[in-house]
């Protein structure tokens, strides 16, 4: 179910996390078809998961998940959980190209600063035949691995991250389906598999959509209007492969690529905002701390939340190794509190920031600062004869559904015994107050 702020603001972030060094690299060599020790990938898979589920709870993250740990990148680990197509020599480049509206203006830049596209050979890969979801065997693994991880641990929410058709068409050329509009629909309903697994073993199915808004770096002679209808055909492909599953059990995670470079045509949030919010999501997980979007809060002046659903601005980012203050944190999350109501936002992050800022030290500090930054925010928005804000007014708080935290079996057998699991300190008086919804 979504959770709602309803008397603090909670914790998240959008995914990716810090990967420990030999685990990277057994993934890679998976992921590239190369030689790995299954046996060994499998354990420290499972000893790096659990470790990073106590690092979220020891940073002040209430919404965890198992830091993508397993996946090459956030999008190109679909490769080994698809078949129906071939494996072909391609550029440095992939299909479609997310600098390409940049390119036109600051070619001189990327010429002087390459950006690394390929871990090894660059390939391509080429629809050749029906598409089919063959990662059942994967997926079952993450999924067991990151419940181990929470057994006995107490968490608001836990998610995995799931990629999406437009996403993974931007990487894989179509010689099967007749245009692209079936292409894409067919990617749709081959991840349609993915995406009931992950909410039928009861997690939170967070859909990363960076194509949405970023579909239009890759595209540089489109125009807004041409953009906004390619971009509605793949929200609806989006839909149908979420078909059946309920929205609530939904968060949709959007960004403009997230790469380091100038961002001086994003496509801006008011154009697409409403595409956005096509999408049947519960929350809606938005990149707004940067120095491209953070202005653009002023969207929510006019554009209304969907009903009973929530959202994560990122108020912190991966753009620079600065630590965000926390004070700057809560500014943003005050703000945007007052606009759709503080029971309907929680903090995040723009994008997955584990392997986009200099050091993992980094990525864990920018976390503390963001829940201490959302523990200041609720003491203004929770202060005696605070406002709801205008979003509250939609539906009466004491109707809401609380964030009840997860609670295993084991956890219950110790709460019965009396013995509290050992916590970090730190955390206690931070969700102490979750905790007793």
């Amino acid at each position: 179910m979504t959770i709602f702020s309803t008397d603090r603001i909670l914790v998240t972030h959008a995914g990716s996390l810090p990967r420990p060094p030999d685990v990277r690299d057994m993934v890679m060599a998976k992921s590239r078809g190369q030689p790995y020790d299954e046996g060994q990938l499998a354990r420290r898979l499972d000893d790096a998961v659990a470790d990073v589920v106590r690092k979220q709870m020891q940073s002040g993250i209430d919404s965890v998940n198992d830091g993508e740990l397993s996946k090459s990148n956030f999008t190109d680990y679909v490769r080994v959980r698809l078949s129906g197509y071939e494996t072909r020599p391609a550029s440095t480049q992939r299909r479609l190209e997310i600098t390409a509206r940049d390119s036109t203006k600051f070619a001189t830049y990327f010429e002087a600063n390459p950006r690394a596209r390929f871990p090894g050979a660059p390939t391509i890969p080429v629809c050749v035949a029906p598409l089919k979801y063959v990662g059942h065997a994967d997926l079952q693994q993450d999924i067991d691995r990151f419940k181990a991880a929470l057994e006995g641990e107490k968490v608001a929410e836990a998610f995995l991250p799931a990629n999406t058709p437009g996403t993974i068409e931007h990487w894989m050329a179509n010689e099967h389906y007749k245009d692209d509009e079936e292409f894409v629909y067919a990617i749709a309903d081959a991840m349609h598999d993915e995406y009931k697994a992950i909410t039928d073993s009861g997690l939170l199915l967070q859909i990363d959509d960076p194509d949405l808004p970023d579909g239009w770096n890759c595209l540089p002679r489109m125009s807004v209007a041409e953009y906004r209808k390619y971009a509605i055909m793949r929200a609806d492909a989006l839909n149908h492969a979420l078909r059946g599953i309920p929205r609530e059990r939904v968060r949709l995670h959007v960004c403009w690529g997230s790469f380091h470079g100038p961002h001086h045509d994003d496509i801006p949030l008011k154009d697409i905002i409403d595409i956005i919010f096509r999408v049947r999501a519960g929350s809606y997980s938005i990149e707004a701390s940067n120095p491209c979007h953070e202005h653009e809060w002023n969207v929510f002046e006019k554009a209304k939340l969907p009903k009973e659903s929530t959202l994560v601005p990122g108020v912190i980012g991966h753009c620079t190794d600065f630590i965000e203050h926390p004070d700057l944190v809560a500014e943003r999350l005050v703000r945007y509190a007052r606009l759709v109501g503080r029971e309907n936002v929680l903090a995040g992050t723009d994008c997955g920031i584990g392997s986009r800022v200099g050091h993992e030290s980094i990525c864990w500090a920018k976390f503390e600062a963001m829940a201490e930054g959302a523990r200041r925010a609720s003491k203004i928005l929770w202060a005696r004869g605070a406002s709801a804000g205008a979003g509250a007014a939609r539906k009466p708080a004491a109707k809401r559904k609380a964030a009840k935290p997860a609670k295993t079996a084991k956890r219950a057998k110790a709460g019965k015994r009396g013995a509290a699991p050992r916590r970090a300190p730190a955390r206690k008086a931070a969700r102490g107050k979750a905790r007793r919804r």
